[in-house]
């Protein structure tokens, strides 16, 4: 974000301040416009990374052609309807084809896309896409599992409630394959 565009938030919160019918003058929230235009750069720089080029940073001939899982991948969004934060795990999977990645590039993907203005169903598919286009792997599977604030604290207001939404391609379309990564991210003993 430039200081141009960081400026026009700083203009827009205070408007919204007193639109709410705050006063944006008092010293408690003085500071708020500036804080809150360096949060959404720093909620959205997904936008100005390119998962493609992560993924192939460190992309390496392998020989390897079991499943490569990556679970338990904290993250944190925007819901594009709201603003407001979602947030959880994500799980991904793939099999690889000659080629293999770091793992820390898998988890900086899912970084990539949920530091953007998100839906997770969205966010899910985005994952797997770019898994396999990057890799061209014999299949991918991504789960996401979140809790939505606009849920939680508006509208229904249903605490606690977990949306998972998931999304594969290639040998991840066999029933047995898709239950061994299943088994595999379970959190039962």
């Amino acid at each position: 974000m430039n200081n141009q565009q960081q400026q026009n938030i700083e203009t827009r919160v205070r408007e919204m301040l007193s639109l709410i019918g705050e006063d944006a003058g008092r010293e408690g929230l003085l500071k708020t416009p500036s804080r809150v235009a360096k949060a959404m750069a720093d909620l959205t720089r997904g936008y100005d990374e390119d998962p493609i080029k992560i993924l192939n940073q460190a992309k390496f001939k392998e020989d390897y052609s079991q499943m490569v899982i990556v679970k338990d991948i904290n993250f944190y969004s925007l819901c594009e309807h709201h603003l407001l934060p979602f947030y959880g795990k994500a799980h991904v999977a793939y099999i690889p084809n000659g080629y293999i990645t770091g793992l820390s590039k898998i988890a900086r993907v899912v970084d990539c896309y949920s530091h953007r203005l998100q839906v997770q169903e969205r966010m899910t598919l985005q994952i797997r896409e770019a898994i396999q286009q990057a890799l061209h792997p014999l299949g991918v599977m991504v789960v996401v599992e979140a809790q939505h604030m606009c849920m939680q604290m508006r509208g229904v207001e249903k605490q606690g409630s977990v949306t998972t939404t998931s999304d594969f391609t290639g040998a991840f379309r066999a029933a047995k394959t898709r239950d061994e990564f299943l088994k595999l991210i379970s959190h039962e003993s």
